[in-house]
């Protein structure tokens, strides 16, 4: 018999050790050792939730220090990237600016902003919860598997959340509201409730974004992810082309 490695919901005491364990498995390591800490982490060269491999995941905290995981074949070269003594952030834009040569692929090195909820808002629901295969579900939100978070109207699609199970300890939250249906307010009900859901199975619910969609940072601090200062880092890469 297995126990699972998290109780029922999770407490004001849970938060802190249960978001530096996902922290530690999504970037290598918690807390920085350094101003700018580049590690080798395995699990960089591993398929994450959707069965796509991320080779580059990191957090910024308040304090201006950052952890990067890297998939251990490259993480030589990103860490010759990493000038700690130019400050934070230029050394942060030239290590993302430098990953597709160190890495080798096609791709865009970036930041965004990382915010997590303990008290989600109390706000109404506005969803049911479906299986990704029901035919209601719109093909986005299919690779996050198991259930969706769907706001129907008359049986059709109107916003929509998925969760991206990244561990056991943190899963990410990724709203979208067909346009029509916008300046309603589905978009903030959908990501309380899931975060509420995502509490009561004993995660940290998180929230990432581009630091320029303020749009989706109105959508976040209403749904109670207030802006604690952090950032997220990341490499996307380039979709190869086809050849003939």
């Amino acid at each position: 018999m297995t126990t699972d490695p998290l109780a029922a919901g999770v407490t004001a005491y849970d938060v802190p050790r249960r978001l530096a364990e996902h922290v530690t498995l999504w970037a290598g390591t918690w807390p920085p050792r350094e101003v700018l800490d580049v590690v080798a982490n395995p699990l960089r060269a591993e398929p994450g939730w959707d069965g796509s491999v991320f080779p580059v995941a990191g957090v910024v905290t308040e304090t201006g220090h950052a952890v990067l995981g890297v998939d251990p074949a490259h993480a030589a070269a990103v860490r010759a990237l990493a000038v700690r003594s130019r400050g934070l952030n230029t050394a942060l834009a030239d290590l993302l600016a430098g990953l597709p040569q160190a890495l080798g692929r096609p791709g865009v090195g970036g930041r965004g902003s990382f915010r997590w909820s303990t008290d989600p808002a109390p706000l109404p629901e506005a969803g049911v919860w479906l299986p990704v295969e029901d035919e209601r579900v719109p093909s986005w939100l299919r690779p996050f598997g198991g259930e969706a978070l769907v706001a129907l109207e008359d049986d059709h699609y109107l916003a929509g959340v998925g969760i991206k199970r990244h561990d056991v300890f943190g899963r990410e939250l990724a709203v979208v509201t067909d346009e029509a249906a916008r300046g309603r307010g589905l978009a903030r009900r959908l990501v309380a409730q899931a975060a509420r859901r995502v509490l009561d199975e004993g995660a940290i619910p998180t929230y990432l974004h581009a630091p320029d969609n303020a749009a989706s940072a109105r959508v976040a601090v209403a749904a109670g992810f207030p802006d604690r200062g952090w950032g997220v880092l990341g490499f996307f890469p380039s979709p190869v082309s086809a050849t003939r």
